[in-house]
């Protein structure tokens, strides 16, 4: 069976396309990095892959905002060819600042909302701002994968411990009943845990940055778009587990990245 093609994308500042290229070399797809500008040129076409991955980093240092200058990439230069992708089923998924920009671009958490106009159409309006503690954040956390509607973390059990490196990761919902609304619909795809997998409650650090319901990652309502803050791709190999020197194994962040490449083979 041929090997899922994935389209890493590379804007000036981002630094973590070579860590989600390994992850998904070791979840047995073929990963490319391809930065904007060949695809705008037409040296790389977007049909041409069966995944989206929008890597962490500082895309075009974080001007106007994290991910925001990325988001408008994605809406003004190629809006029509990522909605194409989205619609068509294909897995995507964005990491700590492709998170950022996917909210931002309107693709989360009500899928592709960004109108003609430049307004959002979307029912249920999100952002990512700045950590509750009022700094950036580098440390590990544990999550908990809960959805079943995300063919990231469908079937998935097993806490997950990975790194957050991030200023502006707290999930913020502009309507009183958004969470309970993304609950509903299945789309918060991890949560913030303590290291036994009870809940963090908001606290912190368990919850890094104050997210609305300890959410570390949420998905589109049809299930194939992912974001999240935390670095899965910084947990592939046992050895680099905080506590591998202690003797404790598995929990790590390889599984997210095999679910969605599982899932291209069948496209």
């Amino acid at each position: 069976m041929m090997k899922p093609k994935a389209l890493i994308l590379h804007a000036t500042g981002t630094n973590r396309d070579l860590e989600a290229a390994q992850a998904f070399e070791l979840a047995e797809a073929k990963p490319e990095i391809v930065h904007l500008n060949q695809l705008r040129r037409g040296e790389r076409r977007w049909k041409d892959y069966q995944v989206l991955v929008l890597p962490g980093g500082f895309s075009y240092a974080d001007a106007l905002g994290a991910g925001k200058l990325l988001a408008i990439d994605l809406t003004a230069f190629f809006g029509e060819e990522v909605r194409a992708f989205v619609e068509s089923g294909k897995p995507v998924i964005g990491i700590c600042n492709g998170f950022q920009a996917l909210v931002k671009s309107g693709l989360l958490p009500d899928g592709i909302t960004m109108m003609s106009d430049g307004h959002s159409g979307g029912r249920l309006r999100a952002t990512l701002s700045f950590n509750a503690q009022g700094r950036f954040e580098c440390r590990w956390v544990t999550l908990a994968p809960i959805s079943h509607k995300c063919l990231w973390t469908r079937g998935l059990s097993e806490l997950i411990d990975c790194p957050v490196a991030h200023g502006e990761g707290n999930f913020i919902l502009s309507e009183p009943g958004g969470l309970e609304k993304l609950h509903q619909q299945d789309q918060v795809a991890l949560v913030y845990t303590r290291l036994d997998g009870t809940s963090a409650n908001g606290a912190y650090p368990e919850n890094p940055n104050g997210s609305i319901g300890d959410i570390a990652g949420i998905c589109n309502p049809g299930g194939n778009v992912l974001g999240l803050m935390p670095h899965p791709e910084d947990h592939i190999f046992p050895g680099q587990g905080p506590r591998w020197g202690r003797g404790e194994r598995g929990r790590m962040g390889l599984v997210l990245f095999q679910n969605g490449v599982a899932y291209a083979r069948q496209l």
